[in-house]
């Protein structure tokens, strides 16, 4: 009889876990030390432990389950496909139905003149696949040295060595030789950490022409592509300023750049728009695709290309893939996930009822004493801690020490709210009812004020000089 079936006691569970199981992003020691959470079940916008607790997901687990917890369609869908087909490669003249389905159904809902669909496991894989497809298009078109690429600091592109290095926080780089040659980065549009007495127009566009001076540093004819999250994730959900996004299009298209959108964390109605390119106002070159892709039910990525680079693409044999790209049950999955989307009409429901709902509720939270200001774009927010709200002020203690504060309390009051340093993150299921907002603002105000209570016993609420 397995675990599963027969569950153990947390405390062995946790043993177990310590003994065996490397996690990531964790000082495994110091986690083993604590105790890990051990997560049982998950039904609509609820997580149970084996304690028993009730907890609400405002994390959507990773920012990925789009549709809720407990979808018994989902699960049919793969039992189906298993039964059919468990498992073929798209290699060697090969597909099978649930990728040609898959990828004509992408095409139909992505941004016109985005035709063609490269899948992967996951987003750090269709990062990699992005670096090397920019590069061998480049070189197809007679220019091979048409081949670095310009990031962000503080994006996220995924925890490969390609997609790490292109994305651009240094605690990564410090491990494992990133960023690999010809990746380089400019400042973040982060107006309210770094925008100082700018106004946010001004900020917005300062940081978008950046992008201007670095690509006449390297020489426009040296510089392949600019990759970037319409609103930066797990950076902690940056809302550029309006100015921004106009003025790097403007930008690329001047130097001839390709534009890589990543929507890893943006796409599937998380903006409410299908794809938060739409949302503001970006014609890219290739998306990058994963998590809401399949809701988190199974581990499925991809590249969405136009039709200009895949017309030079699929004219040579261009010697990459993985064993998993367009994996029969993770694409059949995906498909299932696509059409509850959109038979449901979820992105309805977030423009109409969910954000509405939660921007109501993010305005409450930011008059709390301890939050400097609302970060919000559809159903994925921030809410910066602060001492001192009215100059947007760091704390003068090492940064994410009041943001981990945090965290640990919403856990304590059966919450999941996310910290990026001394940011607390929001991404629900795009499911989620106004109830369960009321739900959430009740559990996060709770876990402000028990944060902000032990700030102020253990006199930590300082401004940074």
């Amino acid at each position: 009889m397995s675990i599963l079936s027969n569950q153990l006691p947390t405390a062995e569970l946790q043993a177990l876990d310590a003994a065996h199981h490397m996690h990531p992003f964790t000082t495994n020691d110091e986690l083993k030390e604590r105790g890990v959470r051990v997560i049982t079940r998950g039904k609509g916008v609820y997580l149970s432990d084996s304690e028993g607790n009730q907890i609400l997901d405002a994390m959507s687990g990773l920012w990925c389950v789009n549709i809720g917890y407990g979808r018994e369609r989902m699960v049919q869908a793969a039992a189906r496909q298993m039964m059919e087909l468990p498992f073929y490669n798209t290699f060697f003249n090969t597909t099978h139905t649930p990728a040609i389905a898959l990828a004509a159904e992408l095409a139909k809902l992505a941004p016109e003149g985005l035709n063609h669909v490269f899948f992967a496991g996951s987003g750090s894989e269709a990062n990699d696949t992005n670096l090397r497809m920019v590069r061998t298009y480049w070189a197809e078109k007679g220019q091979p040295q048409k081949s670095h690429v310009i990031s962000r600091k503080n994006a996220y592109h995924g925890s490969s060595m390609g997609s790490g290095s292109m994305g651009g926080m240094s605690y990564m780089h410090e491990q494992g030789g990133m960023p690999i040659p010809g990746i380089h980065h400019i400042d973040q549009p982060d107006w309210w950490a770094e925008g100082g007495d700018s106004a946010p127009e001004d900020f917005g566009l300062e940081r978008a022409r950046q992008l201007d001076a670095k690509i006449e540093e390297l020489g426009a004819e040296n510089v392949a592509a600019f990759i970037a999250e319409p609103v930066q994730g797990a950076g902690g959900v940056i809302v550029p300023p309006a100015t921004y996004w106009p003025e790097i299009q403007r930008i690329c298209e001047k130097h001839n750049v390709l534009i890589i959108a990543d929507e890893v964390i943006c796409g599937f109605g998380r903006t409410g728009n299908w794809f938060g390119s739409q949302t503001l106002g970006i014609k890219p070159h290739i998306m990058t695709i994963a998590k809401g892709l399949s809701s988190g039910y199974a581990p499925i990525g991809g590249s969405i290309v136009c039709d200009e680079i895949a017309e030079v693409i699929n004219a040579v044999e261009f010697n990459h893939g993985y064993t998993y790209s367009g994996h029969p049950v993770c694409a059949a999955v995906a498909l299932e996930n696509l059409h509850i989307l959109q038979e449901e009409n979820i992105l309805d429901h977030v423009r109409d009822v969910a954000a509405p709902a939660l921007r109501e509720t993010l305005d409450v939270l930011g008059q709390h004493p301890l939050v400097g200001g609302v970060n919000v774009c559809g159903m994925m927010a921030s809410l910066p801690l602060t001492p001192h709200r009215e100059s947007r002020a760091k704390f003068a203690m090492d940064t994410g020490t009041a943001g981990f504060m945090c965290r640990e309390a919403c856990f304590a009051n059966d919450l999941v709210m996310r910290h990026v340093g001394d940011r607390m993150i929001i991404s629900p299921p795009l499911v989620i009812t106004p109830d369960e907002i009321d739900v959430f603002r009740t559990r996060a105000l709770k876990a402000l004020d028990d944060t902000y209570a032990a700030l102020k016993d253990k006199d930590m609420l300082k401004p940074a000089a």
